[in-house]
């Protein structure tokens, strides 16, 4: 059992930038991380991935260019680097593990293991 935890949220305006950080309780080097973000009344969706067999980069179109995610298996930790954002970035962001083929890896049914998120708030 991997525990997630995330912190780094908050309120920045827009243009800014926050720094999101997922801890695990155990050894992520063996797991896909990704972070997923949800919003009042709509469906979880994804965000960006990074890959547990080749370190590969996934980003949805929405955050691309904008979005930087990075691992440090060594200390058991991953991060989302979000530049420039947008208050369509506001919703709670969740980190999520777990060990999906690449078909599979945008989806909520791949990943065993969720944070309890953190929320981001983009607003002037």
């Amino acid at each position: 059992q991997v525990q997630l935890v995330e912190s780094g949220g908050g309120l920045v305006q827009p243009g800014g930038s926050l720094r999101l950080s997922c801890a695990a309780s155990d050894a992520i080097s063996g797991y896909t991380i990704a972070w997923f973000r949800q919003t009042p009344g709509k469906e979880r969706e994804f965000v960006a991935a990074t890959r547990w067999t080749n370190g590969n980069l996934y980003y949805a179109d929405s955050v691309k260019g904008r979005f930087s995610v990075s691992r440090n298996n060594a200390k058991n930790t991953a991060d989302l680097q979000m530049n420039n954002l947008k208050p369509e970035d506001t919703a709670i962001y969740f980190c999520a593990a777990g060990r999906p083929i690449v078909s599979s890896l945008r989806m909520i049914s791949s990943y065993s293991y969720w944070g309890q998120g953190t929320q981001v708030s983009v607003s002037s």
